[in-house]
């Protein structure tokens, strides 16, 4: 079986590492970094995110302000809010929690916050510095995917790194990232024919799809080392990756669990960037 990539366990080290930041910072600067998420409506999923999100800013020590608006909230009013914390000295960070209802605009209300305090890195400002190789806020589940095979001593360099999705959020910044690190990177997804074919290149798979199962042991290459983003339900309920576990975990040399793999990475990334947008504003 392989080895567990431990992403619970390394968050933890990640929040104590912010946790001391934050303590020099305030001793520095005379104030804490503060982190502000925006929650629209009701989504049971969202609402747990936000929670763990405030959570880990309160371990850390730093500050944060939750502004929950009701599902009902105008596009206009949800802008006009993210306009005043964009020109509140206080605030470093700002986060709006998708999905959003289906009468606001993602797009515009990515665009309006600030590239500055954009903690999530997806403004279209952080996502051309990073394609352009500029310094830049990198979105958290990619750092996330990075830091945990950088923990693991995972050398990339002449790697073939094949990932599976091509989201905006994951999919593409984690290729990026992993072509910045000398991998031969190859973008699959699920229309791609012959999936299978493309997965057992792959020295490195990482699988961000939102499929339940969609890897199974077969489509691995042996000694891969596999990083499962996926997060659903199963039949029964259980929370599950894209990549089927007991199958692929028997073949790989490193595998990410579902949950506690990638998860926790990503709120930990989080509180690096909301450190990151302090430093780059006092």
């Amino acid at each position: 079986m392989g080895n567990i990539l431990d992403g619970k366990a390394l968050s933890a080290v990640v929040k104590d590492e912010v946790r001391s930041e934050v303590a020099e910072l305030e001793k520095k600067y005379g104030r804490k970094p503060c982190l502000c998420v925006i929650i629209v409506g009701e989504n049971p999923a969202s609402q747990v995110y936000v929670r763990n999100k405030v959570k880990a800013a309160a371990y850390t020590g730093m500050e944060s302000l939750l502004i929950e608006l009701p599902a009902s909230v105008s596009e206009e009013e949800l802008l006009r809010k993210i306009s005043e914390l964009n020109s509140d000295d206080s605030v470093d960070g700002i986060l709006v929690q998708l999905p959003l209802p289906k009468h606001i605009d993602e797009e515009k209300v990515i665009d309006a916050i600030a590239p500055e305090k954009d903690v999530d890195g997806f403004h279209p400002s952080n996502v051309a510095g990073l394609w352009l190789g500029k310094d830049c806020i990198v979105p958290c589940t990619p750092a996330g995917v990075m830091r945990l095979l950088d923990s693991a001593g995972i050398d990339l360099c002449g790697k073939t790194a094949v990932v599976v999705g091509r989201s905006n959020i994951v999919g593409k910044p984690v290729a990026k990232l992993l072509l910045d690190r000398n991998a031969t990177v190859v973008i699959a997804h699920s229309r791609t024919a012959d999936l299978g074919a493309v997965t057992r290149q792959a020295d490195v798979l990482v699988v961000a799809v939102g499929r339940a199962g969609l890897i199974t042991g077969d489509m691995v290459k042996p000694g891969a080392v596999i990083i499962d983003v996926g997060m659903n339900r199963d039949a029964e309920g259980k929370l599950c990756g894209d990549v089927d576990f007991a199958s692929c975990s028997e073949k790989a040399s490193w595998i990410t669990p579902v949950p506690g793999g990638v998860g926790p990475m990503t709120i930990a990334m989080l509180m690096k960037n909301t450190i990151r947008c302090f430093r780059a504003r006092v």
